[in-house]
């Protein structure tokens, strides 16, 4: 007998798992993939680092949080600085002096600003309904058209105008030269890549790999008193109520025999007519010297199943579905649900491991 069975050996699975161990409980961790890590997963390919499951860059406000990964990684001074591509034209990310100045001219923050409002007011946006409001409200209408519209369509699969405004509320807009993206206390990326991470997370700790636990629950169940479930609510309700929907993504990742490929870590392909969302070089993640580069150009798609779920498609329909599936999880005495697919919720890497640590306060 376990006293915990956690399934899933990502970031939520691996800081409970650590959390419990540490304080004397017994724990079984389980993942139906070949790997620990989740979406975490880094595999090595020509000396480089390569994220399996897109990019991931750790940052974070929380010094509790940023503490307790440190525990495991020694992380590099990594800031996330991506680059747009629009038809060939290149235009920093986060929107930026550097930006404004690019699209209009402009060498001032105040005539950014002024150049803002004017779309703005020329658009006629008081309060906005949707995404497209909402962005022009924020960057204008030549920004909105160039380096916002094309890219979050083939991201969300759905026009803008009927995408919900919070999407966008919190894009990083700036009237300095700031490239940061996500102007967070601490960023980095863990030297030798998550997997090196998670593995010492999971040290001293039983994890069986290649274990689907829906396909024998029963039995999985009964090695443990309590269960920690991480994978999607409505899979493990046998999707009673319905599938929650979700998009996913494609990555088609290959070796070039050369040193430097874009020279950055990511760019974006920001036009509709390109039809992957961004570019991928994973060597520069970790500031990489070798010979070679891998490159993964990601395409966005709409989730069935069998398809690897990523964003939740937190709509009013789907929220709704996930109102019901939740009032169902918490009806399971012996089990807690959490992470990303288990509360059916977009989560930064941080607030992953937030959560997970909260959850390990109160079981514990």
């Amino acid at each position: 007998m376990y006293d915990y069975l956690i399934v899933g050996a990502g970031l939520f699975g691996a800081v409970f798992a650590r959390e419990a161990t540490d304080r004397g409980k017994n724990v079984l961790v389980i993942d139906k993939r070949d790997h620990i890590a989740g979406n975490v997963y880094t595999r090595e390919v020509e000396g480089i680092n390569v994220h399996e499951y897109g990019a991931h860059i750790f940052h974070t406000n929380n010094k509790k949080v940023w503490d307790h990964i440190n525990r495991f990684a020694e992380f590099n001074r990594f800031t996330n600085s991506p680059v747009a591509n629009y038809k060939g034209e290149l235009y920093s990310l986060p929107f930026n002096m550097y930006t404004f100045n690019r699209m209009w001219g402009v060498i001032t923050p105040d005539e950014a600003r002024e150049k803002i409002e004017e779309q703005r007011k020329a658009a006629g946006i008081t309060e906005p309904r949707n995404l497209e409001e909402q962005a022009i409200s924020l960057v204008g209408t030549d920004i909105y058209e160039k380096l916002i519209r094309g890219y979050t369509e083939k991201q969300w699969g759905r026009p803008c105008s009927e995408l919900p405004a919070f999407i966008i509320k919190r894009l990083p807009v700036r009237y300095t030269f700031d490239n940061n993206y996500f102007n967070a206390l601490y960023q980095g990326i863990p030297m030798g890549g998550y997997t090196k991470m998670v593995a010492n997370m999971l040290d001293g700790i039983e994890v069986r790999t290649g274990v689907d636990y829906l396909d024998d629950k029963d039995k999985l169940d009964a090695l443990a008193e309590r269960v920690i479930f991480t994978g999607p609510v409505d899979a493990y309700f046998g999707y009673e109520l319905g599938a929650l929907q979700y998009r996913s993504v494609r990555f088609e990742t290959e070796v070039l025999d050369t040193p430097n490929y874009q020279g950055n870590a990511a760019v974006n392909f920001t036009d509709s007519e390109t039809p992957y969302t961004r570019i991928i070089e994973h060597k520069f993640f970790e500031f990489g010297q070798q010979p070679k580069t891998v490159i993964s150009r990601e395409y966005s798609s709409e989730w069935k199943q069998g398809d690897e779920p990523y964003y939740p498609v937190n709509d009013e329909k789907n929220s709704a579905l996930y109102a019901q599936y939740r009032k169902k999880a918490e009806a399971e005495n012996k089990v807690v649900f959490g992470g990303r697919l288990g509360e059916y919720k977009y989560y930064d890497m941080d607030k992953v491991i937030e959560s997970a640590l909260a959850c390990a306060e109160r079981e514990l």
